[in-house]
């Protein structure tokens, strides 16, 4: 009885292993993010890789270099948008990590100073090699304790400024007291430069300030060098291109296609030389501007949008809706320039919008057209607000008044 080999056809088709997870370590992490980052990388349990480091630290510390390593070239995994809003993008460590230097060497100076109260062996507690070791150990977990909080903990979505402040006063002043412990019983001159070890950590913590004072510094600089910079490329293309894109407009007509792309262009390019990076404000000028700038895209329109003191009204209120609705009834029965002025005070806000075109009579406005009897005078009515329509042969006015009483229903 023979058998033979299934045909090619009938062996199943070979599955891809899906790809391996980036090597990223998670914004909300024990210390670092390190461990969870190279198991979730590798397949692997967390326990087997904190295992394996701790077993490479043994071996001549090869693990905490590896550590180190990882640590500074790993990124962090990108946060989602509305973390990075609320929580803000820095990561939040669960292990309290100054607090676990701190109190060791905490317990170490009041360890010390027992035995220079006590007395020992020689007539000073620095002749013995665990006061030492004891002593410098001391030194350098209050020093990194310090260091951790003003370094790492002060991003910390968890701690903040007054955690580092605390850990900071704290730190100081353990090596204070270790100073004047160590300086009590110093005999020698080695002694004396150990009982010294306290200053030079008070130093390294002091100092640590300057770091982030340097970093916003050079923020500041590079914000400074390109604010220079784009005010001069924005003199240069002021100089040139605004220029030309303004003379096709007079030359071009309002109503005509180049005229409307020069302008769109004209529009966006002043926002994006005199805006910068920040966001534009969600208010009503704002608004009625970018909505300008779209009905100039579509209709063979001029729109220019003035406003004039201040208004806290909003982008997304009837007011707003109201005068778009009036913008583009403008924009497509009458044409050609079109102003709008927005004046506001503490009272409240008023919306003129005109246009130059034939008019017409809204009580011969038949029924069913609820353009302006429900989108403009009754979105404004029961908003609270009012609203009037003046119509000649030499043009439309809408005006929109709404007044800030209380609460702003707008």
């Amino acid at each position: 009885m023979s058998s033979s080999a299934p045909p090619a056809s009938a062996r199943p088709p070979r599955v891809a292993a899906p790809p391996r997870p980036a090597l990223t370590r998670d914004r909300d992490c024990l210390v670092s993010g390190v461990s969870a980052g190279l198991a979730r990388h590798l397949g692997a349990p967390v326990w087997m890789i904190r295992a394996l480091f701790v077993a490479l630290t043994l071996c001549g510390g090869a693990g905490v270099l590896l550590y180190a390593w990882c640590w500074v070239f790993t990124p962090w995994t990108e946060a989602p948008t509305e973390e990075a809003t609320e929580a803000g993008s820095a990561p939040s460590r669960r292990v309290p990590v100054a607090w676990i230097l701190l109190v060791p060497a905490a317990l170490g100076v009041l360890i010390l100073a027992s035995w220079s109260v006590g007395g020992s062996a020689g007539g000073s507690v620095l002749s013995q090699a665990p006061a030492v070791l004891m002593a410098t150990t001391s030194v350098v977990l209050a020093t990194a304790a310090g260091l951790w909080a003003t370094l790492i903990d002060r991003t910390d979505t968890a701690r903040g400024p007054r955690h580092t402040t605390v850990v900071r006063i704290l730190s100081v002043a353990v090596l204070g007291v270790l100073f004047f412990v160590l300086l009590s019983r110093a005999t020698g001159g080695i002694q004396f430069l150990i009982a010294l070890l306290p200053l030079a950590g008070v130093l390294a913590v002091a100092s640590s300030t300057l770091i982030h004072r340097w970093r916003d510094l050079a923020g500041e600089r590079t914000r400074r060098i390109r604010e220079e910079q784009r005010s001069e490329m924005a003199a240069h293309l002021h100089d040139s291109v605004l220029q030309t894109l303004a003379l096709i407009q007079n030359r071009a007509g309002a109503s005509s296609e180049a005229a409307r792309l020069a302008r769109a262009q004209e529009r966006e390019l002043r926002a994006w030389l005199y805006d910068g990076d920040a966001p534009a404000d969600s208010d009503l000028p704002t608004d009625l501007r970018d909505y300008a700038g779209a009905l100039e895209l579509d209709y063979p329109v001029r729109i220019d949008v003035v406003s004039a003191g201040l208004s806290a009204e909003r982008a997304s209120g009837e007011l707003a809706a109201a005068a778009r609705e009036a913008m583009v009834n403008a924009a497509r029965h009458a044409g050609g320039e079109i102003s709008v002025y927005i004046e506001g005070s503490v009272s409240g806000v008023d919306v003129f919008i005109r246009d130059r075109g034939t008019g017409f009579d809204l009580d011969v406005v038949p029924s069913d057209r609820l353009g302006v009897r429900q989108s403009i005078i009754g979105r404004m009515r029961r908003a609270g607000g009012s609203a009037t329509v003046r119509s000649t042969d030499g043009g439309t006015e809408v005006h929109l008044t709404f007044t800030t009483t209380g609460e702003n229903r707008g």
